[in-house]
This record gives structure tokens, sequence and C-alpha cells, in this order.
């Protein structure tokens, strides 16, 4: 039996899983709320679909890619959500960034119904979400991972089983957390040896054949900053609202992470000269304006 995937929310992440469901052969519905996403998506083989309510019914995979947790809730326990029209059998895969806390509630509530439910963060950029190239780490059951596995494998390029509902979005969360560090702390070291005189390509170079590296140094500086291209497709927003997961669930732990805090506090002092649609990479920018401005 051929699959029914549905995908709600065809933004820059789920239009291009979508997309690349599609390519692969998968039959493949999405539902958004922006007819322009909709038409988009159609010129790239998923099927329109304006009544949410009809994918939900008709799909066996369910694929949710929106902004926050407050919006997955509401998805499954909306007034015409999942809970209300999701069929037994159904399996729901979350690659929203969401909270531990929501997927395990989600989970349980579904579990009820005989739904299936997987939180399956993504990390790769619409690029990835495009080219079928994302990494995921996943939390949920093995028995519902494994019913969507071949849809998972078709989307992505490398899938970890963290551990039980809520476990993929704890690493997503922590996974964020370094990030957002990774970013400021390679701003501050380019910046650094380029007042010592040092071309910021050749210290990369140089930091990358050794233990300072890390994806802001191997991906993100030469490909969005340095040339000031600031297109990524992931926001300072986004990236404001993942450092506060991190902040959150530090706090509901009870832990103390000095370094974690200051960082968490750079990301929010930030919003004074970014705003949240300009692209998470320009807090470089922050660091060195002149260095790290836009390229004309």
């Amino acid at each position: 039996m051929t699959l029914k995937i549905g995908v709600i929310g065809l933004g820059n992440m789920g239009g291009g899983m979508a997309a690349t469901l599609a390519s692969k052969g998968f039959d493949v519905s999405g539902f958004d709320l922006s007819l322009a996403a909709l038409e988009a998506a159609k010129g790239k083989g998923v099927k329109p679909v304006t009544d949410r309510n009809q994918l939900i019914k008709e799909a066996d995979v369910l694929i949710l890619s929106l902004p926050k947790a407050e919006h997955v809730e509401a998805v499954c326990f909306g007034k015409g959500g999942i809970v209300e029209f999701g069929s037994e059998g159904l399996v729901v895969v979350d690659t929203t960034t969401s909270t531990p806390e929501a997927s395990r509630k989600i989970s349980a509530a579904l579990a009820k119904l005989g739904i299936g439910f997987i939180d399956a963060p993504v990390s790769g950029g619409p690029k990835g979400a495009a080219t079928g190239t994302m990494s995921m780490v996943i939390g949920g059951a093995d028995a519902d991972l494994a019913r969507v596995l071949p849809v998972l494998e078709a989307m992505s390029g490398t899938r970890v089983h963290i551990g039980p509902s809520g476990a993929g979005n704890v690493a997503k969360i922590a996974n964020n957390m370094l990030c957002a560090a990774h970013l400021i702390s390679t701003a501050e070291a380019v910046a650094m040896a380029a007042k010592a005189g040092v071309a910021p390509e050749k210290l990369l170079e140089g930091i990358n054949a050794g233990s300072g590296r890390s994806a802001a140094s191997q991906a993100m500086f030469p490909t969005w900053v340095l040339n000031g291209a600031y297109d990524s497709g992931f926001t300072m927003g986004l990236m404001r609202k993942d450092v506060g997961l991190a902040s959150d669930l530090t706090a509901s732990l009870d832990l103390d992470l000095p370094l974690s805090r200051a960082v968490a506090q750079l990301w929010k002092d930030s919003a004074a000269t970014l705003a949240d649609n300009e692209d998470f990479c320009a807090i470089a920018q922050r660091t060195d304006a002149a260095l790290y401005g836009h390229k004309e």
C-alpha cells in the first residue's frame, strides 16, 4: 500500500520536505494558511489542500513543520485538529523545534487514540530540506519509528534515535544552544585574529584543521558571514526562540550554567539592533559591525 503523506506547514522547511518526498515518488499533500506557499508546493509535485481536516483524515503519516510548540499543540488539540480527525494507525512526525513537555503531552494523548507521535526536529536549513540531506534527532517509540522510517530516510540524510518522546527536542535544544554559542565565539576569535593581522579566511582554515572547529567555522562563516550574504533561511527570531527554550529548560532543571546564561543574554540584547527577520548569522555583527557587515 502506498503511504499517503500529509504536510502541515509549507514554509522554508516544510515546503522543502514536502517537495523532496514528492520528487521521490511519495503521495504527498500539503496544507498551509498561505496561498502562495500552497501554489509553490503545487509546482513541486505536492498536492495543495485547503481543508486541513480532510488532510488529517486521509493521511497515513502526518508531518508537522510549525514555528513553535503552541502551534503544534493547536494543530493536535484544537478545533478541527488531529485529536478530532486523526484515524487510528496515523503516525504524526513533528519536525518543529518544540519543547519536550509538549511532545510528551501530545504523545500520551494521541496514544490513547491509537495514533503514534514522534518528535523529530531537524537541522540543515532550507537547503537540507530541499535536498533531503537534513539531520534529525528523534524521540518516540521504536514501533512508531519503524513504521515511518522509509519516509524519514527519504527526507533526511542522518537520523539519530535519541530516546522516548521528548528526547528529540531535548537534543535539538542542546544542539541549538551550542550553535548559538559557537556563532558568537567564532565571531570573537575571527575579530581578534583580524585585528592581529591574520586574514579571516586563513584563520578559519587553520581553526578547521584543529580542535576549535565547529559548524560555525566550517559552514556558517564561509557561506553566510564573511561574504556578507546572510541568506541561510533561518532567522534571528527563530534562534532567539530556541535560545529561550534552552534557558527555560535549564531553569526547569534548576541548573546553573553560567556560559549558557551569558550567551542567552547576548542573544536577547541583540534585539536592540537586529530584527527578528534578519538572518541568524548576523549575530556576528554585534562583535564587529565593520568586519561582518553586509557587502556591497
